[in-house]
């Protein structure tokens, strides 16, 4: 019965691993458009920096 636990334990492990790391690629595309789109309008005049960091 352990054993069979424990099997289970590490697929249901191992799903919820690869549901956040599918989570975590679709945050890094949506950053990256977002960081383009930045790039792209960012102002001509001043330091040229669309963020504040």
């Amino acid at each position: 019965m352990v054993p069979l636990l424990l099997v289970l334990l590490l697929v249901l492990l191992l799903f919820g691993a690869g549901f956040a790391v599918k989570i975590l690629w679709w945050v890094a595309i949506a950053v990256l458009i977002l960081w383009l789109i930045g790039f792209a309008a960012r102002p001509t005049g001043g330091s040229g920096r669309w963020y504040r960091w």
